[in-house]
């Protein structure tokens, strides 16, 4: 490729073209869009369409002079191949919170220039962060030019699939009960009015579903709601007249979608609005009239929804058992394969496993793009098999796959490690000192309320043993028939709040791994539900819970260096083992089912 025309380097000088025409001298473009959803509509991946960096997280810089993706370590290696030649450079920063690029921005530029932002995708809490950092060092920060619309010919409108209901039995609780909760939270602050943005919550609150994200059940929506109705604004031709027609029982008015900024401007003078600073943008913020008084305080759909039900907790066991049976079908299918010496890649494992997950009941998409990494490709966290750049399964190694599923009880994501061929000494120690950490955290006792974050090191020790880490979170909230990736919980090295108190039916990843870069990747991953723990000295220290396993899934034993295993480390794995196949024995017949056997039998 002629790197002097690539394709980035050519985008990268229409934003710099942008910057000249709008009198600026940087832009500032965040991987957001304007309800600061993680997974983005194709609409807001400027950073990506202007970098050719694909990763699901990283900021981009443009100066007049030069271009930088600032990514964390999950995404070292993809950005190296994904940038290489394209004139952008990656800048290296050790956490995805780690505001690195504001100090790049002040070396870049000189006081009185101008750094260009849209405010309609900078979060509330980053702009007063990035609008303090600029006035330091004198550069004057403007957010209301958007360089990514003016430099991006074709880009696209918004998502234009239907909105549906999330029915019962699996929506276990009525749209009613769940306004009225969020009306309850609205009157201990004395809040008149309530402004939502991020998807999932609008999704969670009105018992709706929709295909706007990939992998993700939701639709772009903004709600503003009051003691008596609700306005939901999204864009025209999405809700059929029958679901409208239920919506406004329960006081669900329609909004066009580009109409919810004036909605906030209307607000009365004397109205008290309740907004979340981390979940709202700069632009629908300024959009509130001056004389309205606002409560920043957490969305309380964001509390509730991370809260399951003990029936939606029995429908994500029965989605768990579904979703298990397909990895047993899946697993025996591929090993019988590979032993017959078929041919087969990373993107066998993508096709193949899907294929099995779409049989099951309840299936309705998966939850993110299935991970597949052999080897070398395992060691990077976030990678993807594509057509244009993927693995043989050939040779001797390790195969990491990290996949999961959308089901209408519920949402899954699993990370197993399979051994190919003949696995050395160091695979296992590896492997062996990540499923160490794993357990170590499913056993874990703690007081109600405990900051998730402190959590954390009880995945990590058996690594920090041994001078080893890992640069991921271990654990992270999921959501029910929702975003696989959800607050406000988070087992990490993230700096703790009162927001991340773990309480009984939250769901959490419990995801250690350990990544050699150009040699291969470790990580072992279930989904673990919060239960309450009864001890002999019942309350009298509060109450304690513990973690519930949800996956059912066997843990590959070919790969473990039992001389590294404690005994209770190998009980608790033969209990689980016994576990899974009692529970998924049943939904399983023929090699699926001797293949369970097979992988279960206790060590």
């Amino acid at each position: 490729m002629d790197t002097r025309t690539s394709t980035t380097r050519l985008r990268i000088e229409r934003v710099r073209d942008a910057l000249r025409a709008a009198g600026a001298h940087a832009a500032l473009v965040p991987s957001a869009d304007p309800h600061l959803s993680e997974y983005l509509p194709e609409r807001w991946q400027g950073r990506q369409w202007a970098s050719g960096f694909t990763g699901s997280m990283g900021t981009l810089v443009v100066t007049l002079d030069r271009a930088a993706i600032f990514a964390d370590s999950r995404y070292w290696s993809q950005a190296e191949r994904e940038l290489a030649g394209s004139g952008v450079e990656l800048v290296k920063i050790q956490s995805a919170v780690q505001p690195a690029h504001l100090d790049w921005i002040a070396e870049q530029l000189a006081p009185g220039q101008i750094l260009a932002v849209d405010g309609q995708v900078l979060g509330l809490a980053s702009a007063g962060m990035l609008r303090a950092a600029m006035q330091h060092v004198g550069i004057e920060l403007r957010t209301d030019i958007d360089v990514v619309q003016s430099a991006w010919d074709g880009r696209p409108g918004l998502p234009e699939g239907r909105i549906y209901e999330h029915l019962p039995p699996q929506a276990v609780v009525s749209r009613a009960e769940k306004l009225a909760l969020v009306r309850a939270a609205m009157a201990r602050v004395g809040a008149s009015h309530h402004f939502v943005s991020t998807v999932d919550d609008v999704a969670w609150l009105l018992n709706l579903r929709g295909a706007d994200v990939d992998y993700n059940p939701v639709f772009l929506a903004h709600v503003l709601l009051d003691g008596q109705k609700v306005q939901l604004f999204v864009n025209e031709g999405k809700i059929s007249a029958e679901l409208q027609a239920r919506l406004a029982l329960d006081g669900v008015q329609l909004g066009r979608y580009a109409d919810a900024p004036a909605a906030l401007a209307a607000l009365p003078a004397d109205a008290v609005l309740l907004l979340d600073p981390r979940r709202v943008t700069l632009g629908l913020r300024e959009a509130v009239p001056e004389g309205v008084r606002v409560v920043e305080q957490i969305n309380p759909s964001t509390l509730a929804k991370s809260r399951k039900t003990m029936a939606e907790a029995e429908f994500v066991r029965q989605a768990m058992a579904e979703d298990g049976a397909a990895m047993c079908e899946f697993y025996a299918r591929f090993e019988a394969a590979l032993a017959r010496g078929e041919k087969l890649s990373e993107l066998t494992v993508d096709e193949w496993l899907s294929a099995e997950r779409a049989k099951r009941p309840g299936f309705v998409g998966l939850s993110f793009p299935v991970i597949a990494g052999y080897n070398a490709n395992g060691a990077m966290p976030h990678y993807r098999a594509t057509p244009e750049s993927y693995a043989w399964i050939e040779g001797d190694g390790l195969l990491l796959i990290d996949s999961g599923g959308q089901y209408l009880g519920g949402t899954t994501d699993i990370t197993r490690v399979w051994p190919i061929g003949k696995i050395t000494a160091a695979h296992k120690r590896d492997y062996t000192l990540v499923l160490k950490g794993m357990i170590g955290l499913s056993e874990a006792v703690f007081p109600r309320g405990t900051l998730s974050p402190m959590l954390d090191a009880l995945a990590r020790l058996p690594l920090w043993q041994a001078g080893l880490d890992y640069g991921h979170g271990t654990g992270h909230g999921v959501g029910y028939f929702m975003n696989v990736h959800e607050g406000p919980q988070s087992i990490s090295k993230a700096v703790p709040d009162a927001h991340m108190a773990m309480e009984p039916g939250m769901i959490t990843s419990n995801e250690p791994g350990l990544y050699r870069a150009g040699q291969w990747g470790v990580r072992i991953e279930n989904l673990v539900l919060n239960k309450p723990f009864n001890t002999a000295e019942g309350n009298q220290f509060g109450e304690m819970l513990a973690f519930e396993t949800l996956t059912l899934c066997p843990i590959d034993t070919r790969c473990i260096d039992i001389s590294l295993m404690r005994v209770d480390e190998i009980d608790w794995l033969n209990s689980y083992h016994s576990v899974v196949r009692e529970r998924l024995s049943p939904l399983l017949s023929g090699a699926a089912l001797a293949w369970l056997n097979e992988r279960t039998e206790a060590i």
